[in-house]
């Protein structure tokens, strides 16, 4: 799935609660000792322009976005993000942060040659971050 379907899938669920205040929202919460990590490629790693990243998922299950099912989420991919985005309300859709609110466990990734920082952030059915977030670790790629 390409980056202007993700968009399009995350704005028809922002859409569908655009009714409610964000405030109004409760962040829902994480399964204990849930965890996302990247599988591959590993830190440190040097790969081709275009190379695929594969998602770790323990402690919780996948859920397309829009699907209320308890314990689930489904990821996002933050790319060369310094800061973290605000935790209580949808996450953007934008370059550095890739939606995949259809439940993929991976994708082909093109980045510009250089270091980049890679990162998984779950969310829920309305691309807010779980509490307590379920965050990866942030691991860096050489793009050669």
């Amino acid at each position: 799935m390409n980056k202007t379907l993700h968009s399009l899938l995350a704005g028809a669920v922002l859409l569908s609660v655009s009714a409610l205040s964000w405030a109004d929202v409760p962040r829902t919460p994480s399964p204990k000792d849930a965890e996302v990590y990247i599988i591959s490629p590993q830190d440190g790693a040097t790969v081709d322009p275009t190379f695929t990243v594969q998602f770790g998922l323990k402690g919780m299950g996948v859920a397309p976005a829009g699907v209320v099912h308890p314990d689930t989420g489904h990821h996002h991919l933050l790319i060369d993000v310094e800061s973290l985005p605000a935790m209580g309300q949808p996450l953007p859709a934008n370059d550095h942060i890739i939606h995949f609110g259809g439940g993929q466990t991976q994708t082909r990734l093109t980045l510009k040659p250089g270091k980049h920082t890679l990162q998984l952030l779950m969310g829920d059915q309305y691309h807010i971050p779980h509490e307590p977030p379920v965050l990866s670790k942030k691991i860096t790629v050489t793009v050669k």
